[in-house]
C-alpha cells in the first residue's frame, strides 16, 4: 500500500491513538524478528490499520507494554507484542513494498537498489507465505498489463488493486472472512489505487507516466480534472465510502471498533479532502 490509510487525528480518541501507536510499533518489531532490521524501512502506516482490523476481527486481544526500540532507545514506548497475527502481517508488508518497488522499477527505473536491499527480507516472507506472493505477484503483473496497454476503464485497472487487498485479507482472516470483509477490503484497496492515481496525476503527466484518471478524463491537469469533472469524481468516491460504511454495520467484531470507524469513515475521506485541497492550493499559487 501507499500510506494513505490513517486515522483522522482531530476526532481519535487517546486510547486508539496509543493503540494505533503501538500496532505500528509491534508490526516494526514482528518485521525486525521475522525479516531482518534492514526490512523494518518498509514499514507503512497501512499496516498499522491491518493489524487494528485484522485483531479485532479474529478476536485476537493485543496485549500492549512499554519497552525501548531501536529508533526510541532512551524513552520506553506502548509496543503490542508479537503475535501470530502480527508476524504474518509483517511478512504482507514486506511483501507488499518488495513488490512495489519493483513496480517503480517498472514505472521510472527507480528503486532498484531499495529492492535490492529489501530482497533478503521478501525471500524469508515468501517462503513462509508464498500465496500472498503469489497473490500480490499475480495482481501487480495483471495491473502491468493493463497498464502497458494504456486501459482507461476505470474499474478494471483499479479492479486489480481492490482485488489484491480483498485475498490478502481473506489469506490473513482464514476462517474469519466473510462477503462483508471481502467487499471492505476490496473498496479501500479501490479507494487506494483512486487516491494515489489523484495525487500523482500532474507528476504522471509530467512524467508522462501512465495514469488511469489521465487516460478516463483526458484533463490537462488534476486541477482541471476536479473544475470539470468533479460530480464523476465525487460520485466515485461516494460510493466507496458507503459501500464501506455498509460493511462495517456487517462484520462481526470482538472489541471495541473506534479506531476502526475512525479511520474508515473518517480518515479515508479527509485524506481524500486533503489530496483535492493540496491540488487546489498548488492551482491557486500556478495563478499567481
Amino acid at each position: 500500500m501507499f500510506g494513505y490509510v490513517a486515522p483522522e487525528n482531530a476526532h481519535l480518541y487517546m486510547k486508539d491513538d496509543v493503540l494505533y501507536k503501538a500496532l505500528y510499533c509491534g508490526i516494526c518489531k514482528s518485521i525486525g524478528g521475522t525479516c531482518g532490521q534492514v526490512s523494518r524501512l518498509s514499514l507503512t502506516y497501512d499496516v498499522a490499520f491491518l493489524s487494528a482490523i485484522a485483531h479485532n476481527i479474529v478476536g485476537r486481544d493485543v496485549t500492549v507494554k512499554k519497552s525501548h526500540c531501536v529508533i526510541h532507545p532512551v524513552t520506553k514506548r506502548p509496543i503490542a507484542a508479537r503475535d501470530e497475527l502480527s508476524d504474518a502481517l509483517a511478512d504482507v508488508n514486506v511483501i507488499l513494498a518488495y513488490h512495489k518497488l519493483l513496480d517503480d522499477v517498472y514505472d521510472d527505473n527507480k528503486g532498484k537498489l531499495r529492492s535490492l536491499i529489501l530482497k533478503g527480507g521478501y525471500k524469508r516472507a515468501k517462503k513462509r507465505h508464498p500465496e500472498i506472493d503469489e497473490i500480490v505477484k499475480t495482481n501487480y503483473e495483471k495491473l502491468f498489463g493493463l497498464e502497458k496497454s494504456n486501459c482507461a476503464v476505470l474499474d478494471r485497472v483499479c479492479d486489480a488493486f481492490a482485488v489484491m487487498l480483498k485475498d490478502i485479507s481473506a489469506s490473513i482472516l482464514k476462517e474469519y472472512r466473510t462477503e462483508y470483509t471481502d467487499k471492505l477490503f476490496y473498496n479501500v484497496g479501490k479507494w487506494i489505487y483512486l487516491i494515489d492515481a489523484l495525487d500523482d496525476y500532474d507528476k504522471d503527466i509530467k512524467k508522462n507516466d501512465y495514469n488511469v484518471l489521465r487516460l478516463s478524463y483526458s484533463a490537462e491537469s488534476a486541477a482541471i480534472l476536479l473544475k470539470d469533472h468533479s460530480e464523476d469524481m465525487f460520485f466515485t468516491f461516494d460510493v466507496i465510502f458507503r459501500e464501506i460504511a455498509d460493511c462495517l454495520k456487517n462484520v462481526k467484531f470482538h472489541f471495541n471498533t473506534d479506531l476502526i470507524a475512525n479511520i474508515l469513515l473518517r480518515g479515508l475521506p479527509a485524506k481524500t479532502d486533503e489530496v483535492i485541497g493540496r491540488i487546489d492550493k498548488c492551482s491557486k499559487n500556478s495563478i499567481k
